[in-house]
């Protein structure tokens, strides 16, 4: 299944420019990680949705400076919590997650952090995140609620995120 522009602004309500630097890389990367059933796209594309803005953010608002000394981010020397902050669509955060995703793609996040917040790394790092994390086995059987927590952490923004389900779900003609 092809992800245009127009379906990307028919879910997100967004403009069909912002939609253009995505779909592209969406297409080649959910491929790539197996995100490539109608239910798999749905449930990834509500939740990239929710966690992105709708596609308006690449990188965490905040400054960082709250995942300063964070161990269990991986934070241990200074600085960290604003270098390693949460960038891409699924935002990774923290030293170790961007030393995980430059191990296991080969390009160095460490090294350059802000290369996350670029369309085609903002959707890399989404795209594997998901597969990481073996997201698709929630959103096969529908199991949105702890999909959700494992993408959150707990159920921040879940009425957005379901609505952005229900709807990427009704673009995508998949049966509610």
């Amino acid at each position: 299944m092809k992800i245009t522009t127009e379906i990307l602004c028919s879910i997100y309500g967004c403009t069909p420019t912002r939609a253009e630097k995505f779909a592209s890389w969406l297409n080649e990367y959910m491929t790539k990680f197996g995100i490539d059933t109608p239910v798999r796209i749905a449930a990834f594309l509500a939740q990239v949705g929710h966690e992105s803005g709708r596609l308006r953010y690449v990188e965490e608002i905040a400054t960082g400076a709250a995942y300063e000394g964070r161990k269990d981010l991986g934070n241990t020397e200074p600085g960290d919590g604003r270098r390693f902050k949460g960038r891409g669509l699924i935002q990774v955060t923290g030293r170790a997650n961007y030393s995980e995703i430059s191990r296991d793609t080969g390009i160095d996040f460490v090294k350059n952090p802000e290369m996350l917040a670029q369309p085609e790394y903002a959707v890399l790092s989404a795209c594997w995140f998901w597969k990481k994390r073996n997201l698709n086995q929630y959103a096969d059987v529908g199991n949105f609620l702890t999909l959700t927590k494992k993408i959150n952490g707990g159920y921040n923004g879940l009425e957005d995120r379901e609505a952005l389900y229900k709807k990427a779900k009704k673009v995508l003609n998949i049966e509610l």
